[in-house]
């Protein structure tokens, strides 16, 4: 297995306020797009990944099935974020995304809460993994509005559903088979307002290798416009 990871500010933004956690021996990979007040979107983003982690290793480790131990550390980590953004006032109202991944032999499980998007990429194929938790998607479902006019609509950043906002969280979970030579690409919404999915994989295709890879799709998203932080995460089975 193979892996690269980039993160960027962007050409707006003053702080990072994503984050991620990339732990191979374990085959666990995640991103989280944090938000919130001065700094309480990194905090949030910063913490939900590291007590997810720590929640996950004590679950795994104490016989929990992989699929349910990935749920509740999850809600874990939510649990956790609402007690620190309730015990003090700068942090009040902060959250976070929260993609993660935990591949165990063939299969692929994922947990996911808001926006940040994770894709399975096979030759000159690309499949979105994930649904977005946004009002935009909400419309999408619905019929309101195109896929293109998902793509460009003013509130696209708008979540339904987030780490550490409310105390009862539902977690989306999925899980696919994978084949040796699939590539599994975790990012957060800095690069998919930008680039559609075709261009993912154009751009992962026509590139040598992951860090070279991972570099170029972190500039198109600048060149773009890199309003938001830009968190890419790719790896290779």
């Amino acid at each position: 297995m193979r892996w690269a990871s980039i993160t960027d500010t962007g050409l707006v933004r003053v702080l990072n306020e994503d984050s991620y956690c990339i732990s191979p021996g374990d085959c666990f990979f995640a991103v989280a797009d944090g938000m919130g007040g001065h700094r309480a979107g990194e905090v949030a983003s910063q913490m939900a990944l590291q007590l997810l982690k720590q929640a996950l290793d004590r679950r795994l480790k104490s016989g929990e099935k992989a699929d349910s131990a990935l749920i509740a550390s999850i809600k874990d980590a939510n649990n956790a974020i609402c007690e620190l953004s309730a015990g003090k006032l700068e942090w009040q109202g902060m959250g976070t995304t929260v993609t993660a991944c935990l591949k165990r032999n063939s299969e692929l499980l994922i947990g996911q809460v808001g926006d940040s998007r994770a894709y399975l990429l096979r030759g000159n194929w690309i499949a979105q993994l994930t649904e977005d938790h946004s009002l935009v998607q909400e419309l999408l479902k619905k019929g309101s509005i195109t896929e293109e006019e998902a793509f460009t609509h003013p509130r696209r950043n708008v979540l339904t559903r987030a780490i550490g906002t409310e105390p009862f969280l539902e977690v989306d979970f999925y899980h696919y088979q994978v084949r040796p030579g699939d590539l599994l690409l975790l990012c957060t919404d800095g690069l998919t307002r930008y680039m559609r999915r075709e261009e993912l994989l154009v751009s992962v295709n026509s590139s040598p290798d992951l860090d070279t890879a991972a570099k170029e799709l972190l500039k198109k998203a600048i060149s773009a416009g890199g309003a938001d932080n830009i968190t890419i995460i790719l790896v290779e089975f």
